[in-house]
Parts: structure tokens; sequence; C-alpha cells
């Protein structure tokens, strides 16, 4: 492991875990090498501080009109003024959105990867055949990996489930390895992505975990870079900055750099109902542990970030966040991410205060290409209740009850039983997917045929092991009093929908319907309707 000192632009030691040779953890302690992500900083760091930082800061510079490779592409990215939104709104102030989705890999997160990299090749630590792994939502891990293809290394990344099939096919274009961890699984757990990480770099020779939660680099890229850029480009006048918050590192580094320039701009952090990063902890009581937006909010407070920048936090959820994210595609031609519809909604209402002639910057962290299967999909956004299904073409049987439609008979398996026995069931049944339920019989997910297929192609499960190590969770759940119009929305896209009852607390499975049941209803209906003639009535 390699440290460098604390700085004025970095909350905490920089840390890279390397491995030299393969290194092996006794079976019956998969945690005893764990290094913690949320270890206590230790950054000498405070406003007006006037002590001499340790570590090489890049001071801006002008981009040249050729450049040497697509890294020195990253930053400098626009500051856009919202025309539409915040003036239907009744905002006084100018709002200026920071376009980091315009980055060469489609995020903020560029910048870290690039400075992380950078940093350990500067400090030695990386080297011609070393191993990129990284613990990542995904848009690090896509700046890594574009950092590993320009570079010259392998890059594996470790991420959860919930994440994107659009940034793990970005990622294997660019060449990384993907490995996918549970999305419930705590920061802390022997099967999170973080302990995962760990473990394979103690098992491959001469890999590195550049570590974004821990390393210096990661708030260095934004103090810089991205809060020296929105400086530069207000002329120094900037009254509110709004932030999501994820490791920590964008915050802490913006955060720094805009209060030593600007020491009245009031620093806004955005965090998603379900993370615990705000304060005060009340802010962060809720009844929310899943939120579909990603990149942002953790269960663990990282080593790099500084909530002392932050003047104030605000919570957002999906149901804000989604929905004003498509309006920034729509109103302002802005192809963004999910989380930029919650630093837009944090900041519409924190800029309440500002008058007329002050300046508000939005950060837009990520652009639109990871999310095209997610919330820019109608039928995505329907099947979770965040866009209204609606009859355009005034289909009769539109508001029918779902359980009022032919299903499989209901087959399930217990999330104990071995994954063999599920296949079996699969092949005698004849059926592509079978809910899993606990000993209480709650719904824990389902056995799906093309994620369980794609698990044991890849080794991430054996028949031996027990079916909750194969559960497929991003699939939809509706009410058997739904109705079937909104199922017909959903099926268009998804091969099933998992109907269920709820009795008393819990959560029952009903029946699974599948596209084949909606066709051969849709058709039935089609053709009642369809006059001796052929054509419709």
């Amino acid at each position: 492991m390699a440290s460098t000192n604390t700085h004025r632009g970095c909350p905490m030691n920089g840390h890279l875990t390397a491995s030299k040779k393969p290194q092996t953890v006794p079976e019956e302690d998969p945690m005893a090498n764990f290094i913690r992500p949320d270890q206590p900083s230790r950054c000498t760091w405070s406003l007006g501080t006037t002590e001499t930082s340790p570590h090489h800061h890049e001071p801006l510079a002008p981009k040249p009109s050729t450049l040497p490779s697509i890294l020195e592409a990253v930053g400098g990215t626009p500051l856009v003024k919202l025309n539409k939104i915040p003036q239907s709104l009744g905002l006084k102030c100018n709002v200026y959105v920071k376009c980091e989705f315009l980055n060469p890999g489609g995020s903020v997160k560029d910048r870290i990867g690039v400075r992380m990299v950078l940093e350990a090749e500067r400090k030695g630590l990386l080297k011609p055949g070393c191993t990129i792994i990284e613990p990542t939502s995904g848009n690090t891990g896509i700046g890594l990996a574009m950092a590993a293809a320009a570079r010259g290394y392998r890059c594996l990344i470790v991420m959860p489930e919930k994440m994107s099939n659009e940034k793990v096919d970005t990622l294997k274009a660019l060449g990384a390895e993907v490995i996918r961890t549970p999305t419930e699984a705590a920061f802390d757990s022997p099967e999170g992505l973080i302990a995962v990480s760990q473990r394979l770099q103690r098992s491959i020779p001469d890999s590195v975990i550049l570590d974004q939660y821990r390393n210096a680099g990661n708030p260095l890229a934004h103090y810089d870079g991205t809060g020296a850029e929105i400086v530069e480009q207000l002329g120094g006048r900037v009254d509110m900055v709004v932030i999501g918050t994820g490791t920590g590192g964008t915050m802490t580094g913006i955060g720094r750099r805009i209060k030593e320039s600007c020491p009245t701009c009031q620093v806004i952090a955005a965090d998603p109902e379900g993370s615990i990063l705000a304060e005060p902890e009340e802010l962060n009581r809720t009844e929310v542990s899943f939120y579909e937006v990603e990149g942002v909010g953790y269960d663990f407070l990282p080593t790099v970030l500084d909530r002392s920048v932050v003047d104030q936090w605000y919570k957002f959820n999906d149901r804000v966040a989604l929905p004003l994210a498509r309006r920034l595609i729509r109103d302002e031609g802005l192809l963004c991410g999910g989380s930029s519809g919650g630093n837009l909604y944090v900041a519409l209402e924190a800029a309440k205060t500002l008058k007329e002639g002050q300046n508000c910057v939005v950060i837009l962290p990520d652009n639109i290409r990871n999310y095209l299967t997610k919330f820019v999909s109608d039928n995505w956004m329907e099947a979770r209740y965040f866009k209204e299904s609606e009859n355009c073409h005034n289909q009769k049987w539109w508001n029918a009850k779902v359980q009022t439609l032919p299903m499989e008979t209901l087959i399930t398996m217990r999330d104990d039983a071995l994954i063999s026995d599920a296949i079996e069931t699969m092949k005698h049944s004849n059926r592509t997917h079978l809910p899993v339920l606990d000993a209480t019989g709650a719904i824990k997910g389902v056995v799906h045929m093309p994620n369980l297929l794609s698990k044991l192609l890849n080794r991430l499960v054996q028949p031996t092991d027990l079916v909750r190590r194969a559960i497929f969770k991003q699939y939809v759940k509706i009410d058997h009093e739904e109705n079937i119009g909104r199922a017909s929305r959903i099926l268009e896209k998804d091969s099933f929908v998992l109907v269920t009852r709820q009795e008393a607390a819990t959560e029952r499975p009903v029946g699974v319907l599948t596209q084949r049941a909606l066709f051969d209803f849709v058709a039935e209906q089609a053709s009642i309707v369809t006059n001796g003639n052929g054509t419709a009535e």
C-alpha cells in the first residue's frame, strides 16, 4: 500500500492497494484483510489555511487544437444557461449547468479516472503489465477503462447489479472485464463490491485498486479542474453551487476550490432518499431502501467526503429526479442522466433565495447513453409509476383487471434450494422464470433463464450453489388489481411481469403474466372487433 501526505485540496491520505504476488484469504474469514472505505480523514485542510500543499497540482490551461490522446480531452466542459425550466418556476437568478456529461467517457467521473491513473503512474505504482481493479457504480469504471485502454492496462470493474446494462456494454467495449455484485449487499459485506474487489486484488499479481473512496486524486481532480473552471467561467461570481454526492470527491474538490475563491458562495449538497450522507441525521430517516437513480448516495461515509464544506443538504427521490431529467432533455436539449434531475430539483428549491443577477451552478454528472433502456424509456417509467399509462389507441380492454388474464400456474422456489433444483423445475415445467420466496413466503426475486444462463456461462454460479445466488431482481411486479393496459405497456419490452397480492404486511405472488399470454389475449380481442371484411370496426 502506498500513501501520500494530506494537502489543501484533498480530504484524506491518498491510498492505493497494490499486489505483487497472489495472496489467499482463508475461506472461513473472507473479511480478514478488508480495508474500510469509511476511515476517518486525516486531512489538515481548512478554509483560509496557509499550509503549502505537498501534492502535485494541475493548473488550468487552454486545450491545444490537436490532442495526443483522448485523455487530454477530459475536462474543460461548458457552462450552459438554462432558459426554460427556471423561468417557468419564477426563479429570478441565473441558473447555469456544468455539462460534465460532455466529457469523452460521458461523465464527471472521467476526471477522477484519468487523474488517479496518471497520479499512480507518476508515483511508479502503475507500470506496464499492471491490472487496474475498481469497485464502482459504473461511471468511474468507464473513466478508468478509457484511461486503461489509452495507456495499455488490463481493467477489471466490480459493480452492483442495479446499474444499467448500457454501462456494462460500454465497459466491455472499452476492453474491461465486469463482475456484478448484489445491489442489496452492504458496503462491508463479503458479497459487496468493495470486498469482492479487494479479494480479486489479493489474488491477481501486479494489480492495483485505485480506490476512489480514499484516493487523493478524486477530490484533487475537482479542486484543480471542475471547481477552478466554474470560478473562471463566471469570473468569480458564483453565488451557489449544487452538487450531487456519491463518493463525495466531487463535492469536496469543487466545494473547497469555490469556497477559497468565493467565500460567500453557498455549497448545496443533493442526496437521494435512502442514502445516509446528509446532515443533520434526521434528513436521512426514511422508509426508502432502494432507489433507481444511479451513481449517488451511499450507506457509509466515504473517506474523501468532507461535509464541512456543505452549507445545506437537500434530499430528493426518484419521483422528482427522473421526470425532471427527462424535462432537461426535452425542454433544454441537454442529453443528461437521472442524477442530473435530482441535482436540478435541489437547485430549483435552494435557488429560490437568490436574487436577480446572482448565479447558481448545477452539476450535470453523466449523459443519456447509460439509461436508454431505463428512465429514457416511456415503458420503463410507466412500469415504475413514474409516468401515467395512456390508452392512446382506445383499447376496450385497457381498464380490465390483470387477474382476469390467463396466467401460468404458480410454481415457486425457496431461496435456500439448490440451483440444480431450479434448473430441473424449469426443464420439467417448461418455464423460463420461477418466483423465489424465503422461508416466510416473502418474495425475494425471480430465477430468470437468460440471467441464470449468463451466470452459468461466466462461472458466477454453479448448480450446487443456493438459489439465492442466482436471483434476478431487475423485473417488474404489478398488483392483481392493476389494469391490463399498464401490464401491456410493460410487456412491450419485458418478457414477463410478476403479479402479486398484498396480504396483511406481506406481498405474495399470484402468478406470472408472460408476453405470450398477453399476445394471445390481444390477438383474440383484435379478432373479435374485426368485421367480415377484415377491417376493424
